[in-house]
């Protein structure tokens, strides 16, 4: 499980709608399985995999510069890595640090169904419906 920090720093990263859409964008490349099979830095034989950094800034109405604002902040939180291949930038998903965030998610997702479970029993059981021994300080 990650830390607090880490956890913060995913958080924070995806705060805005901008990162949002671009690990989203980067998300849906490597889900269609565009770089399937290929290793994690350079892909097959002269080809790196992820997305350049102007596949993944194309339809936001900002500026370049405001992307690559974006861009520095996803890569400071360790969201997503940058490969250098010549002049090329391409970028890709960090895993760990979104997996980090799923495993917390869950567990906070485990901890609310026990609860609506304890819930759920109270009613089945009649007590949730007004009846003399849901009330507190009811008379017998």
């Amino acid at each position: 499980m990650a830390n607090q920090a880490t956890l913060d720093r995913t958080f924070a990263a995806c705060a805005h709608p901008i990162r949002r859409g671009i690990v989203e964008r980067l998300a849906a490349r490597e889900a269609r399985g565009a770089d399937a099979g290929a290793a994690p830095e350079t892909g097959a034989p002269g080809r790196v995999v992820g997305m350049s950094v102007g596949e993944v800034a194309r339809d936001f109405a900002v500026s370049k510069p405001a992307i690559s604002r974006h861009l520095r902040v996803l890569e400071e939180a360790g969201a997503i890595v940058r490969v250098v291949d010549g002049r090329t930038h391409r970028l890709r998903l960090a895993e760990q640090p979104f997996e980090d965030a799923a495993d917390w998610i869950v567990q906070l997702r485990a901890m609310w169904e026990r609860k609506f479970d304890v819930v759920e029993q109270f009613i089945a059981e009649g007590r949730g419906e007004g009846g003399r021994e849901g009330r507190r300080g009811g008379r017998a």
